[in-house]
């Protein structure tokens, strides 16, 4: 997703678990001589959910979503200092949906502002389960936990995983799945997505395959496909994605009064857009002239 939809209040991480093996944040931080396990605040990005435009207006409108710290985890040990004003920022703009992506739900109720109550509406929490005995470790806390929206990654999936009893329990709005990418990726079989997809379909969950990654196997054979953008073609063409129950998050204003549905933010698309997987799940296009489309 572009850069627009991020917020990365810090950067860095420390790696814990299969999926960080090969970890998109530590690989270009190496390409600029840089170390992803140093983990600090950002200086012109902590307040970007806050900036504003000439006409004193926010940049992120209401009803957008933004994706938190892309190249680090909210959750992570290192932050803690700087958690408590994150969740300020996020408490003031409510009318934003932040969503958390993160390997560590075990810290999550300990980090958790004083105010939370059974959850903020505008507040979308995954957890990633590259594995089954991640999906095992981490769904059912993601259960446990006072949270209004619930989702998953299966990102990077490095095996089959069978997740038919966490969805069950209809807490799970959204499950997106892709392969992994960099210096020794791993492989990604076509049957798990599909297995996976299934899942999502028939309990009309949304389900986004996101990219095939590095190396996928579909009916047996192996192909390396190192474009990111041909990756992401590929999952579209699969026709796998499923667009299952609309999320619905209640928004309010500064004042905590509802927002009306036809003030929200409303996407639209550029031509290039048609054939991005990731369109399930994006902002939308945003203008930045990087495409003719």
């Amino acid at each position: 997703m572009a850069m627009h939809s991020n917020w990365n209040p810090w950067h860095g991480c420390i790696k814990c678990s299969e999926g960080c093996q090969n970890c998109y944040v530590y690989y270009s931080d190496r390409l600029r001589g840089k170390n992803a396990a140093e983990v600090y605040k950002t200086k012109t990005g902590f307040r970007y959910p806050l900036s504003k435009d000439r006409k004193k207006q926010y940049k992120i409108q209401s009803g957008e979503m933004l994706s938190v710290c892309m190249t680090s985890d909210f959750f992570l040990e290192e932050a803690d200092e700087w958690r408590d004003e994150a969740w300020h920022i996020m408490r003031e703009r409510s009318d934003v949906v932040f969503l958390l992506l993160t390997k560590r739900p075990e810290r999550i109720k300990k980090c958790l502002p004083e105010d939370w109550g059974d959850g903020w509406e505008n507040i979308f929490l995954n957890v990633t389960c590259e594995t089954q005995r991640r999906a095992d470790e981490r769904i059912p806390l993601l259960l446990k936990l006072p949270f209004k929206h619930k989702g998953v990654y299966c990102a990077p999936l490095l095996e089959a995983v069978t997740i038919d009893k966490y969805l069950d329990s209809g807490q799970i709005e959204q499950v997106a799945c892709g392969g992994e990418n960099y210096g020794g990726a791993r492989p990604c079989d076509f049957d798990w997505v599909k297995a996976l997809r299934e899942a999502c379909a028939s309990r009309d969950i949304t389900f986004c395959f996101m990219e095939t990654g590095t190396t996928f196997i579909k009916d047996g054979r192996e192909y390396k496909i190192e474009s990111k953008r041909l990756q992401n073609l590929q999952a579209f063409r699969s026709g796998l994605s499923y667009q299952g129950r609309k999320l619905q998050f209640a928004l309010t204003d500064s004042s905590r009064a509802p927002i009306p549905e036809e003030d929200l933010y409303m996407p639209h698309w550029a031509k290039k857009c048609d054939t991005c997987s990731f369109k399930i799940l994006c902002n939308g296009c945003f203008d930045c002239g990087a495409c003719s489309g």
